[in-house]
C-alpha cells in the first residue's frame, strides 16, 4: 500500500462566506477576569501592576477591553482588598477614550498626564503619591505585568523586568517597597502552561474567527486577483481592509525584499517570476503566505524548477501532519518532532517554534518546543506557523493560519450561541478532510477562510497543494 503524499492539484476553494454580526466580550467576562487574576495572585501579592502602551496592550485589554491609543496606561490591582475599584491610570487623550471599557464603571480612572505625548500639559499628583494613596508602601509585595517574563535559562527569571515597563514606574515601586518584594508576574497571563489568556471564553473564540475571517480573505483576494505590474500597494488594496485594529504591520513585498520576510509594502511593481510573501494579522488572527509570481514552475529560474518537489510538498506533508496530530492531550513537544522529523533537514531552515498561541496580540507564549510535555488543553487558540527560511534561491513556503482546540461541551456551547460562525467552521473541516485531504480531530476548529490552502504558484490560484493516497 502506497503512502500518502502531497501533490499538486486543480481545486476549488468554496466561499466559506464572512460574518454579519460582530461578536462581543460582555462586562461579565472582563469581571470574571479580573477576579480570576485576583484569586490567582492574593496568596503571593498585596498588587498587581500591569503596564500597556500601543505596541504591547493585549493585557490590559484582556482584563478591562481598554487599550491606550497614543500613551500609556497602568491598572492597579488590590489582591486583598476587593471592595477597592481597580485604580486605570491614563493620558491626557486617553480620559475619553476610557468609555470604551464595558466594565468602565467598576474602574477608578485617574488622569496621570506623565502617560501623555511628549509637550502636552503634564500636572496632577505624582506616580510615587499615587501608589502610596492605592496601598503600595515597605513590606507589600508587589507583582508587575508587562509584556514578557524570562524562564531563567538565561536571565534572572522574576527578578527582572521586560523593557515596556518603563524604569520610571519600576523604580519607583523598586523605592517604596523592599526590591525582593517585586516581582515579574506576567506568567500569571501569559504563561506557557497555565497563563490566563492562553485558555479561551466562547466568547473570546468567537470573536477571534470573526476576525480571522477578515484576515484570511484579505489574503484570499490577493490569491486570486494578484496580477504582474501591480505595485504593491495596490496589491494590498485588494484586501479590502476594513480597519480592525493591527496585532503587527501589514508585511507583503516581493522580489528581493521578499527575502528579509518581514518588509511593508511599497510603491515597486511585482515582477512575473519573483517571490511573493504576505501576512495580514489584526487582534486575534494573523494569516500568511509565500510563494511565486509565476503559472508553473517553468517560469522559475531553471536551477529551482524543482520547487514543489524539494520544498513545497515536503512542507505540506509536514503541515499536515501537524494538523492531523494536535488535539487535546498532545504536547508541544511531539508537534515540534512530528514537524522536524520530516523537515528538520538544515536545508528548510525551520528555527522558530513550529507554532504558538495567538490572542489580541499575534503571539503570546508557545508550548511547542522540543522535548516539550506541556499538553494542549480546551480553550486555547493557537497558529500554525511553520516557515522554511532556507536561504537559498528556493525562498520559502507558507501556510499561517489560526485553529481552536474545544473539547465536546465546548463545542455544543459554541455551535448554540454562534450557529452562523460554526457553520464556517464545519464547512472548513469539511473541505479539508474532502478536498484537501487533511483529517482532524473532532475538537480542531479551523478560523481560516483559506484552510490550508497552498497554491505554489500565485498566478495560478486554483492549483494546490493535497494529499493523495
Amino acid at each position: 500500500m502506497m503512502a500518502r503524499h502531497a501533490e499538486l492539484a486543480e481545486l476549488q476553494l468554496p466561499d466559506f462566506g464572512m460574518p454579519t454580526f460582530e461578536p462581543e466580550i460582555p462586562a461579565e467576562v472582563y469581571r470574571k477576569r479580573i477576579n480570576q487574576l485576583l484569586d490567582e495572585a492574593e496568596d503571593d501579592h498585596d498588587f498587581l501592576v500591569i503596564y500597556a502602551d500601543r505596541e504591547h496592550s493585549a493585557n490590559m485589554a484582556y482584563l478591562t477591553g481598554y487599550d491606550p491609543r497614543f500613551e500609556e496606561a497602568l491598572l492597579i490591582l488590590n489582591t486583598k482588598n476587593r471592595d477597592r475599584k481597580p485604580l486605570l491610570l491614563v493620558g491626557n487623550e486617553g480620559i475619553g477614550y476610557t468609555e470604551i471599557s464595558p466594565i468602565k464603571n467598576l474602574l477608578e480612572i485617574e488622569l496621570y498626564p506623565t502617560f501623555s505625548l511628549l509637550g502636552q500639559p503634564r500636572g496632577g499628583r505624582s506616580l510615587q503619591e499615587i501608589f502610596e494613596s492605592a496601598g503600595i508602601r515597605k513590606q507589600t509585595d508587589v507583582g508587575i505585568i508587562g509584556w514578557k517574563h524570562f524562564d531563567g535559562r538565561r536571565e534572572a527569571g522574576l527578578t527582572y523586568f521586560d523593557h515596556e515597563t518603563p524604569s520610571y514606574v519600576v523604580d519607583t515601586l523598586r523605592y517604596l517597597v523592599e526590591r525582593t518584594d517585586l516581582h515579574n508576574s506576567n506568567p500569571s497571563l501569559m504563561g506557557v502552561d497555565m497563563g490566563l489568556r492562553i485558555f479561551n471564553e466562547v466568547e473570546q473564540l468567537a470573536r477571534f474567527e470573526f476576525a480571522a475571517c477578515f484576515t484570511s480573505q484579505a489574503l484570499r483576494n490577493v490569491l486570486f486577483g494578484l496580477k504582474p505590474g501591480m505595485t504593491e500597494f495596490e496589491a494590498v488594496e485588494l484586501m479590502g481592509l476594513n480597519g480592525l485594529p493591527l496585532s503587527c504591520h501589514l508585511m507583503l513585498s516581493a522580489g528581493p525584499r521578499a527575502f528579509m520576510g518581514l518588509p511593508s509594502p511599497s510603491m515597486r511593481k511585482i515582477g512575473r517570476g519573483e517571490p511573493f510573501t504576505m501576512a495580514y494579522g489584526v487582534w486575534g488572527a494573523l494569516n500568511a503566505r509565500a510563494g511565486w509570481v509565476a503559472e508553473s514552475a517553468a517560469e522559475l529560474p531553471f536551477d529551482i524548477q524543482d520547487y514543489v518537489e524539494k520544498l513545497v510538498k515536503p512542507y505540506f506533508e509536514a503541515i499536515v501532519a501537524w494538523y492531523e496530530h494536535i488535539g487535546i492531550g498532545v504536547t508541544g513537544g511531539e508537534l515540534y518532532d512530528i514537524i522536524h522529523d520530516r523537515i528538520g533537514d538544515p536545508f528548510f531552515g525551520v528555527t522558530l517554534n513550529p507554532g504558538h498561541y495567538i490572542h489580541l496580540d499575534e503571539w503570546v507564549h508557545s508550548p511547542i518546543y522540543k522535548g516539550s510535555d506541556i499538553q494542549l488543553k480546551s480553550g486555547m487558540a493557537l497558529q500554525v506557523d511553520v516557515i522554511p527560511a532556507t536561504g537559498t534561491p528556493y525562498f520559502t513556503t507558507n501556510i499561517e493560519d489560526g485553529i481552536a482546540l474545544a473539547d465536546e461541551n465546548l463545542r455544543h456551547e459554541f455551535a448554540t450561541k454562534y450557529p452562523e460562525a460554526w457553520g464556517r467552521i464545519q464547512a472548513r473541516r469539511a473541505f479539508m478532510e474532502n478536498v484537501l485531504g487533511i483529517h482532524l480531530k473532532p475538537e480542531v476548529l479551523p478560523f481560516s477562510n483559506i484552510p490550508a490552502y497552498l497554491p505554489p504558484f500565485l498566478l495560478s490560484p486554483h492549483q494546490a497543494m493535497r494529499m493523495a493516497d
